[in-house]
């Protein structure tokens, strides 16, 4: 299972992903927006299908949900 610092870090450019701060009553540690998505349609009762997993990687690429400060 990959850190969240692994998590983080986006494809070959070496970039972070976007960070967004939430209350520690939403989340208890950090977790991506594909993650996020893949809990919210799973759900509702949505089956996943191959390319979920790809397009919630990707995302989680892109944007973290956190509860810590940025620094």
């Amino acid at each position: 299972m990959p850190t969240p610092k692994d998590k983080n870090q986006s494809g070959s450019t070496g970039q972070t992903a976007h960070r967004v701060r939430l209350p520690g009553f939403l989340v208890e540690t950090e977790i991506g927006l594909g993650d996020a998505i893949k809990r919210a349609t799973t759900y509702l009762g949505i089956k996943p299908c191959g390319d979920c997993q790809k397009r919630a990687e990707a995302l989680n690429r892109f944007l973290v949900f956190t509860k810590e400060r940025s620094k």
